[in-house]
């Protein structure tokens, strides 16, 4: 009897100075870092995508065990839903801020992205978005950085490219009135008359709409070469399926947020021939494409789709910003987050520029080919 117990007591001995260590591994600090994007409604697939870049990002960061200015830390995701709504998302950048958030990964669409970012850089808390509306980095705030390439750009190649290799000199255009529809569809059209192109009209929709019968109709009879919409795919992929059924010729063309697999499955058929611009290089042409898609099928058990290389770099920049300036603290960091020039999945070297826009971006011309999304051209990038 007296042996079992002396074994008991050394085997709780063992147990407790067990806990005690494991007590003391866990000591690593939590720093908060936001993280906002549409989680519910027709554009949560959006935010799914752009979280699971993230959320593999802080994995990763986390299993590498950071050290930041002597201490152990670990990174915690403080997420929120901001229903692609401008009014949620400034409610929610607020209740972040409140949160002690140390830097924010969000928000997605510009519509939310603007109002939300003068919360953020009233605060002093760096801010790298998906949001590719120019206004976002001209707004004159040190705290605002991308993940992706600006509308400018995107607008730009697009409308060239529509003009002078698809050959389209007639065309109509339609946005969603959103910051990102209005303000890409602004810049396409810009690019596509500097090129050549009659705007035989210009009409609008909202981003909640789903039937364009009227509208299409209207442009029908104008009889354009092209139908460019500036907008999503929960809007996009209705319109072709109508442009079809009303037997209209003309193909659709589009920004990335049209270049989805949800497009393919609610357009069909309709889908082929609709050419999309996206901010990027195709996957595989990626410099850390092919182990990027490893990690990530092995985490999600699923196909990467547009986001989420973006927004693990965004979140992989952050991280860098803070060790570098061996600090979490937003003050002490920003400096490193604007001096930024790393290596990344989706770039040889992102780097920012003055305004937080990045230095190296190109641009993907993609057509729906059999109800896929093939490869046209790739403008810029390195």
């Amino acid at each position: 009897m007296q042996h079992t117990m002396k074994g008991l007591t050394a085997a709780t001995l063992v147990a407790v100075m067990s806990l005690a260590g494991t007590a003391q591994a866990q000591t690593a600090e939590d720093v908060k870092i936001g993280f906002a994007g549409p989680m519910t409604g027709a554009q949560a697939h959006y935010g799914k995508d752009f979280q699971n870049g993230i959320t593999l990002a802080v994995e990763e960061e986390n299993a590498s065990k950071p050290v930041i200015g002597g201490k152990p830390v670990r990174f915690v995701l403080d997420s929120a839903d901001d229903q692609a709504d401008p009014r949620t998302g400034t409610t929610v950048a607020q209740k972040l801020v409140d949160d002690g958030i140390k830097g924010m990964l969000g928000h997605f669409n510009s519509g939310t992205t603007i109002p939300a970012s003068r919360i953020y850089a009233n605060a002093g808390i760096p801010e790298i978005a998906m949001a590719t509306a120019p206004e976002y980095t001209q707004q004159g705030f040190k705290t605002t950085f991308r993940m992706m390439t600006s509308d400018t750009q995107q607008g730009s190649v697009a409308g060239t490219f529509a003009v002078k290799s698809l050959g389209m000199k007639k065309i109509a255009i339609v946005d969603d009135r959103t910051a990102y529809g209005q303000g890409l569809a602004d810049q396409f059209e810009k690019a596509a008359k500097a090129s050549g192109a009659t705007i035989i009209a210009r009409e609008y929709t909202n981003d909640k709409a789903i039937d364009f019968k009227s509208i299409l109709t209207k442009l029908k009879a104008a009889n354009p070469d092209l139908i460019y919409y500036g907008g999503a795919d929960s809007q996009a992929a209705p319109m072709v399926k109508q442009m079809k059924t009303l037997g209209m010729k003309a193909p659709l063309m589009a920004g990335e947020m049209v270049k989805t697999d949800t497009f393919l499955k609610i357009a069909g058929d309709s889908a082929n021939g609709t050419v999309a611009s996206l901010a990027g290089l195709p996957l595989d042409e990626m410099p850390g494409g092919k182990d990027y898609v490893a990690k990530y099928k092995k985490r999600f058990n699923e196909d990467v789709q547009t986001y989420s290389p973006y927004a693990y770099d965004g979140a992989m920049a952050l991280f860098n910003a803070m060790k570098k300036a061996n600090s979490t603290d937003p003050a002490k960091y920003l400096p490193m987050l604007a001096q930024t020039s790393m290596p990344a999945v989706t770039s040889k070297d992102l780097a920012y520029d003055s305004k937080g826009d990045l230095k190296n971006g190109g641009i993907t011309l993609y057509k729906v080919v059999d109800g896929k999304w093939t490869t046209l051209q790739s403008v810029g990038g390195k």
